[in-house]
């Protein structure tokens, strides 16, 4: 089970720096007016919740150390199902507060488990 755990924090890792790339050098307004950058972030998020909705079932001692981890699945949700009422300051706010920590502790996260097996 190990092995499924790091892929799917790597998938976190690797859908964070996504977004972290696709908003680089922008503004909030240059955010709100690309239709494309925002298509793409709220893809990269739906991603972090599906890899981590799934880390819950797989490995739930690894889920239970990422903070926030049951409402960032909650947020997934909303980008999912209320597509159509995504309030675009939320999202800015989640990539400008609580992103680089996801990226940082799911990072750690990959390292520890390495280090388990080895």
């Amino acid at each position: 089970m190990r092995r499924d755990s790091r892929v799917l924090l790597m998938a976190v890792v690797e859908s964070a720096d996504a977004i972290a790339d696709a908003v680089e050098g922008i503004s909030f307004d240059d955010y709100c007016n690309s239709r494309l950058i925002r298509a793409a972030v709220e893809r990269e998020f739906i991603t972090i919740g599906e890899a981590l909705n799934n880390l819950s079932r797989v490995d739930s001692d690894v889920f239970a150390r990422i903070d926030q981890a049951v409402r960032i699945i909650s947020f997934r949700n909303k980008l999912t199902h209320e597509y159509d009422r995504v309030d675009d300051a939320l999202v800015w706010g989640v990539i400008q507060k609580s992103l680089s920590p996801l990226r940082a502790t799911c990072a750690a996260l990959i390292d520890s488990l390495q280090h388990e097996e080895s």
